[in-house]
């Protein structure tokens, strides 16, 4: 595996490639890598004959200062797992490399980055997305892969490719969980070994409101699953929408025939989670 900083060493290199090179896949991360990660690498090795992972740490899709001085850092751990795998580049550039000078771009997606996440986390979809299409200007990927635990993070990923016509395919991984139900996410090796024995509560919170629907109104099944989690004294829920699955609007009514995504953020602790379960 060839490990690169540099934005113009990388690009000389892939450049070389694509000449006997059919398919680049790209997988982009902030590290701390686990299965979920490891799922989406070993997807686009099947898929691609060149496969880069990005490893970069995005200090302007924070809204919160305290959680990205706590995000996990783990380099050195993730390049051995990334060896283990035989993923083909690492791309770990420097805030520096990344962001020479401030950002200055903004973008806005609508409906898609005003709620749930965008409600509560005032300018990150904008920062994403700002990192995300650099990324994709500096690896020209034909194809890239996310994972539906960040739904709506791959939601807006897919309308940035349609807005400034990348020439990419978008690919949209399941979410991977532990034996016990909980979503892998890299945030879980914060929790306390109390708060870990609760965080699966979540899912089954999910799972109880997918049951209650057909036969309740929304409005009730959202009710019920806040009291649930209360009760069960798990994660305290910051927001739980039943939305549509493709543009998020926010359903009055269920129909079985209409995509519907269950969304849910809660905290144990200082710890945020999320999690979401697709329907139809």
């Amino acid at each position: 595996m060839l490990i690169f900083e540099s934005i113009v060493s990388l690009q000389q290199y892939l450049k070389k490639k694509r000449e006997n090179t059919s398919k680049i896949g790209f997988v982009p991360t902030m590290g701390a890598l686990h299965e979920g990660h490891l799922a989406l690498l070993k997807q686009a090795k099947q898929e691609n004959d060149l496969v880069v992972c990005s490893i970069y740490v995005n200090p302007t899709q924070f809204d919160n200062q305290e959680d990205l001085t706590h995000y996990p850092r783990t380099l050195a751990a993730d390049t051995e797992k990334l060896k283990y795998i035989q993923c083909d580049v690492l791309f770990a550039p420097t805030n520096i490399e990344m962001y020479p000078t401030p950002s200055l771009v903004a973008f806005s997606f609508g409906h898609l980055d005003k709620v749930m996440e965008g409600q509560y986390r005032a300018g990150h979809f904008s920062g994403m997305a700002t990192v995300v299409a650099k990324f994709f200007n500096i690896v020209q990927p034909d194809t890239a892969y996310f994972g539906q635990k960040d739904l709506q993070q791959y939601l807006i990923v897919d309308q940035l490719i349609k807005s400034l016509s990348f020439p990419i395919q978008l690919v949209r991984h399941p979410i991977v969980r532990e034996a016990d139900g909980l979503a892998m996410s890299s945030r879980n090796r914060r929790l306390s070994p109390a708060q870990r024995a609760k965080a699966p509560k979540l899912y089954e919170a999910l799972q109880l409101a997918a049951d209650w629907l057909p036969k309740a109104a929304i409005v009730e099944v959202k009710r019920r699953t806040q009291e649930f989690l209360l009760q069960a004294e798990g994660p305290k829920v910051e927001y739980f929408e039943i939305a549509h699955g493709h543009t998020l609007e926010a359903l009055t009514t269920y129909q079985p025939n209409t995509p519907t995504a269950l969304c849910i953020a809660a905290f144990l602790g200082d710890v945020r989670l999320i999690d979401n379960l697709l329907l139809h």
